[in-house]
């Protein structure tokens, strides 16, 4: 199970996400900080949380944090 902090980050992001994207670089960053001191490089998003969760949506947002140094996978929706 993730810590709080990663939790917190990945709750930023999914706001800044709604919100137009506001923000969304200086998030990732956080989000990569908190990665590399777990030493991660990799995160799992929840696609349901996503404001266009479809496969479109889901590529566009593994390119452009991928950019940014952070591979994300996505969590297994129960059907």
């Amino acid at each position: 199970m993730a810590n709080p902090e990663l939790n917190n980050a990945l709750e930023a992001i999914y706001s800044s996400l709604k919100n137009d994207n506001e923000d969304i670089d200086a998030r990732i960053l956080a989000l990569k900080i908190i990665l590399h001191a777990q030493g991660m490089k990799s995160v799992e998003v929840d696609p349901a949380k996503l404001v266009q969760p479809n496969r479109q949506g889901r590529k566009m947002m593994q390119s452009y944090f991928k950019k940014r140094g952070v591979t994300v996978t996505f969590a297994e929706v129960a059907a």
